[in-house]
This record gives C-alpha cells, sequence and structure tokens, in this order.
C-alpha cells in the first residue's frame, strides 16, 4: 500500500505516481484528443453549420445525463471503498485474534516444545492466508523446522487451522490444558476461519458485470458524444476540455477498479504481507 502524507499538497499535485490513472488513461485520452480535434475542424471548417443547428442542442442531453452518471461513479466508489474497508477490518480481525490466542496460550502452556510449535503455526495462518488470498505459490514451506504437511491440492488456510485446531486438541487429551481452556482456545481458532471465509468472499465476488460494463459503455458514449455540442462555444478549446472531463470520469472507475479487490498487487492494496510479517513479530514477542 502506498505511503503518503495527506497534508503533502504540492506532491499530490505534481508527482505521477506508479498508481496515478493519469499514466493509465495516457493513451486512451489521445485517442480521445485526437477525436475531439477531428469533430472540431468537421463542425467549424468542413461542416460549417450555423448557430441554430439542432446539434448544437446536445449539450441539453449532456446536462440532463451529468447528474446520473455522477450517481452512478459515487455508487461505484463507495462500493468498492467498502470492499476495502471490510477487508482491512478482517485483516485487523486477524491480527487480534492472533494476539488473544498467543496471550492465552503464553499463560496456559507450560511446556516448551508446545509454546514453540505455537510460535511457528499461529503466524503461519496469516502467511499461507496472505498468499491464497493472492494465489501465489505456497508450496515451499514457511519454516524449515516445521513441517506443516500441507497438501496444496487442498484449502491451504483450512489445512493449517486443522492442525492448530488438532494441536489444541492432543493438550487437552493429554490433560496439559482443561475443558474450561479448551473452549476458550477454540473461539479463538473458529475467528481464523471466519475471517478466511469472509476475505474469500471479498475476493471471489466481484462488482456484477452487467453494472460494471454499462458504466464503462454510459462514460465512453457520454465522452464522444461531448465534442458535438459543445464546439459551437468553445472552438477547438474544446479538445482539452474533453480530454480532461474523460480523464474524470474514467479515472473514477479505474480507482473503484483497483479498490474493489483489496488482496491483489496494486500500489493501493492491503499490505497483507506486511501485516502477515507483524503478526509474526508480535506472536513471538508473547509465546
Amino acid at each position: 500500500m502506498t505511503s503518503y502524507n495527506p497534508k503533502d499538497w504540492i506532491s499530490f499535485i505534481f508527482n505521477i505516481g506508479k498508481a496515478d490513472t493519469f499514466r493509465k488513461l495516457m493513451p486512451m485520452m489521445l485517442i480521445i484528443g485526437l477525436y475531439s480535434a477531428a469533430i472540431a475542424y468537421l463542425e467549424i471548417e468542413y461542416w460549417d453549420l450555423p448557430d441554430d443547428s439542432h446539434v448544437k442542442n446536445i449539450s441539453i442531453m449532456h446536462g440532463m445525463l451529468g447528474f446520473v452518471i455522477s450517481l452512478l461513479l459515487a455508487y461505484r466508489t463507495n462500493t468498492a471503498y467498502d470492499r476495502w474497508w471490510e477487508g482491512r477490518k478482517m485483516w485487523g480481525g486477524l491480527v487480534n485474534s492472533s494476539r488473544n490466542l498467543s496471550i492465552k496460550l503464553s499463560v496456559i502452556l507450560q511446556d516448551e516444545k508446545d509454546r514453540i510449535y505455537f510460535r511457528k503455526i499461529i503466524p503461519s495462518y496469516a502467511s499461507i492466508l496472505h498468499k491464497h488470498l493472492n494465489d501465489t505459490d505456497t508450496s515451499k514451506q514457511l519454516f524449515d523446522d516445521v513441517d506443516l504437511e500441507i497438501d496444496h491440492h487442498k484449502h491451504k488456510p483450512n489445512q493449517v487451522a486443522k492442525m492448530l485446531f488438532q494441536k489444541i486438541n492432543d493438550l487437552y487429551v493429554s490433560k496439559k490444558i482443561t475443558g474450561d481452556q479448551l473452549i476458550i482456545l477454540n473461539s479463538e481458532v473458529q475467528s481464523f476461519t471466519d475471517i478466511c471465509g469472509a476475505c474469500e468472499r471479498i475476493k471471489n465476488t466481484p462488482i456484477p458485470y452487467s453494472y460494471s460494463a454499462f458504466i464503462k459503455k454510459f462514460i465512453f458514449i457520454y465522452v464522444l458524444t461531448l465534442p458535438f455540442g459543445y464546439v459551437f462555444n468553445l472552438g477547438y478549446f474544446v479538445i482539452p476540455v474533453v480530454v480532461f472531463i474523460f480523464y474524470v470520469l474514467a479515472s473514477l472507475e479505474l480507482i473503484a477498479e483497483e479498490i474493489e479487490d483489496p488482496f491483489g498487487t496494486d500500489a493501493n492494496d492491503l499490505p497483507t504481507k506486511k501485516m502477515a510479517e507483524n503478526i509474526k513479530k508480535q506472536v513471538e514477542e508473547l509465546i
């Protein structure tokens, strides 16, 4: 995730970062600019349309549809941000659950071998969940001295959660923990799977295709019709105006596309790898 100072206006205005939409839209902006120039030339120099031409009334349509497109883009952006924020809350919950489980185990466990096992296995869940959500290769084990015995053709976070609960159950069977302690620890382990399911729901449920496609088509057609109506008032200045309007509208859609999947590798996605590393550090401090 990009780190920045929200109070530094100068850097926002003049800096073009890797995630800046200006860079991504530059080819399309050039095409829109050439298209607008062609329409302006035809209307001004070739067609020589009179001031009372019906083409001039197209701007009335833009005024009516401008409110509609603003509502659509506002809803689109808010929906995408809700998904990003929910993903952040889920990973915040994973951090808290890992801490709570580690704190309880640090007090309950007396055998150093058991403490070492949980010191390794608890951070493993966060690391494998990060890779699971990013669809990256998890064929390598996280720790050389702990055999996770993961079947990579099955659901990886579930296997780690199963191993975690299996170890807790073994502690109960061997009388190292009581039944009440088993119930207390079970709620923390269960929260791991709940968080995984919520993250998978965000990851595997994109915005409906018809809705996303409609917004893109709406923006494209809206921008293509702008030069016809406004060339009467702006002349050749319609070229930068139309390009700027396209940049604003398309940028909102691009931003929504980027943050609606918060577990990817885009610059503004959640730093799940860093959060998993922080969980590992904090668990090692507690147990």
